[in-house]
């Protein structure tokens, strides 16, 4: 069985620093492409990291400079590093494992995390 689980969410003043974790189990986790998405409360839930087999990293514009996504193979592991939070980085963030980038991209993603919460205070 699958199993995608988040971890290292919490509560934080702007400007402040969280890393998160994504520990995967029961896939071969080297040959998928991982991303980070997050939903904001009335928002899609839309995808703003993406690391593939390869260790090559996507952002999207918002979190660029800011956020650096990670992967530890040998550890079946996701991190997302994020400093400089701001109050709009407040949402669910979740971990994704796709086949191919595109289905990231897309949002068509198999296999989902349950979600960690992210709450930054101004």
């Amino acid at each position: 069985q699958i199993q995608l689980v988040e971890s290292g969410g919490g509560s934080v003043q702007a400007g402040g620093s969280l890393k998160l974790s994504c520990a995967a189990s029961g896939l071969s986790y080297s040959t998928f492409h991982m991303a980070w998405f997050r939903q904001a409360p009335g928002k899609e839930r839309v995808w703003i990291a993406l690391i593939g087999r390869d260790s090559s990293t996507e952002y999207v514009d918002s979190v660029k400079g800011r956020f650096t996504i990670m992967r530890d193979n040998p550890r079946n592991t996701l991190y997302l590093q994020m400093n400089s939070l701001k109050p709009e980085d407040t949402a669910m963030y979740y971990c994704a494992a796709c086949y191919s980038a595109s289905e990231c991209y897309r949002g068509s993603v198999p296999f989902w995390g349950q979600g960690t919460q992210v709450t930054v205070s101004s």
